[in-house]
């Protein structure tokens, strides 16, 4: 069921920047935690990293780690997803899910309630 909305992706050069938007036109996102995924053709949607409802400690992937950063706006109802120093490996199509701390799995796809419709993020030369 997509109620997720994402923005923010583009083409960008390796060691570039983006900033992915996750936001809900229809509901609130205090209650839910939200995850962000990249899947490639040909392959399964990987987990990149999941933000709690209280927004504490998140869960990243190792291959990300430090060098992306998740942050939730609550007044604006919106998730980001700050990408640095990107590298071609990370292209994909990035997808926010919503869903319960205590229903999803951190890791996987599992368990999400909610799906954006993805936004593609190109890393080349």
């Amino acid at each position: 069921q997509l109620q997720l909305v994402e923005s923010g992706g583009g083409l960008v050069q390796p060691g570039g920047s983006l900033r992915l938007s996750c936001t809900a036109p229809k509901f609130s996102l205090d209650f839910y935690g939200i995850g962000w995924f990249r899947q490639v053709p040909g392959k399964e949607r990987e987990g990149v990293v999941y933000i709690g409802i209280s927004g504490g400690p998140a869960n990243y992937e190792d291959s990300v780690k430090g060098r992306f950063t998740v942050s939730r706006d609550n007044a604006k109802n919106t998730v980001y997803l700050q990408m640095n120093n990107l590298k071609p490996e990370d292209t994909g199509t990035y997808y926010c899910g919503a869903g319960d701390d205590l229903v999803v799995d951190r890791y996987t796809d599992y368990g999400y309630v909610y799906w954006g419709q993805g936004t593609q993020v190109t890393v080349s030369s």
